[in-house]
Parts: C-alpha cells; sequence; structure tokens
C-alpha cells in the first residue's frame, strides 16, 4: 500500500465547514434541547479548527444555524475586538459568506463567552452561550453517572446544601458565575460563566439561548418566554453586582456590568463590559445618532 491508496484528490469543504451528517445531528439535539428546557443532551462533538476550551461547543452550534442571510455577532467576555472572538467571527464569514457585525440589534446569531449583551435580544435572535462545564452537579457529585440519576430524580439538594454553607460562612452566598438555576420548574442548570448579572436576561426572554459545550460534549437550550430562576432561599433574595453608581471611565456610561481595571497606586478605573454599548455612547457623545436600544437594565435595576 502507499501512501496515494490513502489520499484522495483536494475538494472543497461543505458550506460552514461541517459536514452534512455533523449538522444533521446537532439540528436533532437542539431540537431536544429546546423541548426538554435546561436537560442537557450529548452529542458527538467534532473537531474545528480551534482548540477545545476555547469556544468549540458554540462555534458548531453556529456552523450549523449560519446561512449566506445570516449576521453574526460574536463577542468575548463582552469585547467584540478580542482575539478569540476575532478569530471566530473571520472564520465564520469566510466558511459561510455571511456578513459579521459588532451591532447587538442588528445580529442574527450572536455567539458569546461569558457575556450577554446589555442591549435586549428580540424573538428573530438566536444567543449562542460557549460552556466549558455544563454540569451543575459537578461540584458536590463528581461522578457523571450519578449525576445524572440526580437530574433524573430531581434530586438538587446538595446544591442547595451548598448555598446554605456558603451564607453560614460568609453571610451571603459566594457563588458568582455560573449561578445554578432551575429552569422550567424542572432541570438546573449551570447558565454558562456568565456573571449574577446577566443570568436574569434568560428569565421570560423573547430569544432563544442554546448553550453548547465542545469538550464536554453536552448541549441545553432555553427556549424563549421560558422561566428561568436562581436558586435562593426566600429569605435570602437573589443580588446582583452592584455596578448602579458605577461610571465608565470611557464612554460615561452609568449603571451597567463594568470590568474593574486596576490602576497605578492601588486604585482602579472602570469600563463598561459590553463594548459596543460603550462605543455607541461615544459616538453618540461626539454628534452622532443615538444608536443603543433598549437595555435589560437602567440605572442598575432590571427592567420588567
Amino acid at each position: 500500500m502507499s501512501l496515494s491508496d490513502l489520499t484522495r484528490p483536494w475538494r472543497a469543504f461543505s458550506y460552514g465547514f461541517l459536514d452534512a451528517s455533523a449538522k444533521r445531528e446537532m439540528r436533532r439535539k437542539m431540537i431536544k434541547a429546546v423541548a426538554v428546557p435546561g436537560c442537557q443532551m450529548p452529542y458527538a462533538s467534532r473537531e474545528v479548527p480551534i482548540a477545545r476550551g476555547w469556544g468549540t461547543g458554540g462555534l458548531q452550534v453556529t456552523l450549523t444555524l449560519v446561512t449566506p442571510k445570516s449576521v453574526v455577532k460574536v463577542i468575548d467576555q463582552g469585547a467584540d475586538d478580542s482575539v478569540n472572538a476575532a478569530s471566530i467571527r473571520r472564520f465564520l464569514t469566510r466558511v459561510s459568506g455571511a456578513d459579521a457585525t459588532n451591532d447587538t440589534r442588528a445580529a442574527t446569531l450572536i455567539q458569546s463567552r461569558h457575556r450577554i449583551p446589555e442591549e435586549k435580544l428580540g424573538a428573530d435572535q438566536i444567543l449562542i452561550l460557549q460552556v466549558p462545564n455544563p454540569e451543575p452537579l459537578r461540584p458536590v457529585e463528581p461522578n457523571m453517572s450519578a449525576a445524572r440519576r440526580m437530574h433524573a430524580d430531581a434530586d438538587y439538594g446538595r446544591l442547595w446544601l451548598t448555598l446554605y454553607e456558603q451564607i453560614v460562612r460568609s453571610g451571603r452566598v459566594m457563588q458568582g458565575a455560573s449561578y445554578p438555576s432551575m429552569v422550567n420548574g424542572r432541570h438546573v442548570m449551570s447558565p454558562s460563566p456568565i456573571p449574577r448579572w446577566d443570568v436574569p436576561k434568560l428569565h421570560m426572554a423573547d430569544h432563544l439561548t442554546i448553550l453548547s459545550a465542545g469538550r464536554e460534549k453536552r448541549i441545553f437550550a432555553v427556549p424563549p418566554h421560558t422561566r428561568v430562576e436562581p436558586l435562593v432561599f426566600d429569605d435570602v433574595p437573589y443580588r446582583v453586582e452592584d455596578h448602579a453608581g458605577v461610571t465608565c471611565a470611557r464612554s460615561g456610561l452609568t449603571g451597567y456590568f463594568m470590568n474593574e481595571i486596576p490602576q497605578d497606586g492601588g486604585g482602579a478605573a472602570y469600563e463598561v463590559s459590553d463594548s459596543e454599548l460603550g462605543a455607541k455612547a461615544i459616538r453618540h457623545a461626539e454628534g452622532g445618532p443615538d444608536e443603543t436600544g433598549a437595555t435589560w437594565y437602567v440605572n442598575g435595576e432590571m427592567q420588567g
């Protein structure tokens, strides 16, 4: 046998990079995930040209859903211009012919790592969240077979115990990102490493959210108009990060989720995490039109 016997002539990739079989499986699993909100569905995660742990799950979902008419937005912890976001966005446009945008309102597919945009999403938009660890029970039950049985039985007592212990030891719930949340009154999910600030944006939202973990080979979803309720005790209300009185040093925006930037001398400056929201505010301050759409939060308070 020679090397030529093991090769074949070059031919173009399938549209959107993934082959038809992979896309069929992804679509089936997405439909199942929508039908059972918050429940993890296993799938055969394919190889894509980025490393595991850098967004392969979200990328596979986007490659499955993208069409030449799509408008794609990719963000990394709120920023459109990070290396990871720019590289994924460039890859998506090259293999699909879809347009790319930084404007949240103009996008039809929004792939994100660790953040949900501050501007509200509509029914014609799909939010795709990259998930490193989809299993909310892993901190309390490392045996995944046992964790699956606990999900089947809706046995989440250990999660409640963990939250109780945090309150006893620290006086408040210390869970930050990936706050465990009950979906549709049945399954507890780990809503990606989004901050507590972003979890209420999933509750009864108009848009579809698909969460995918390529390394862990799990996909789950939050359909539109579905209840997403963080696990909280009746006498200890859910609290988001206190950024209501913090002002962005670049754009002057106040009342949105901020990144803290250490400064020389021990102080700190703040910059709005949603980079495009800040860019819109700067353009408006310089005399341009107000391009900002309705936002989930106003002055640090979640809107109904």
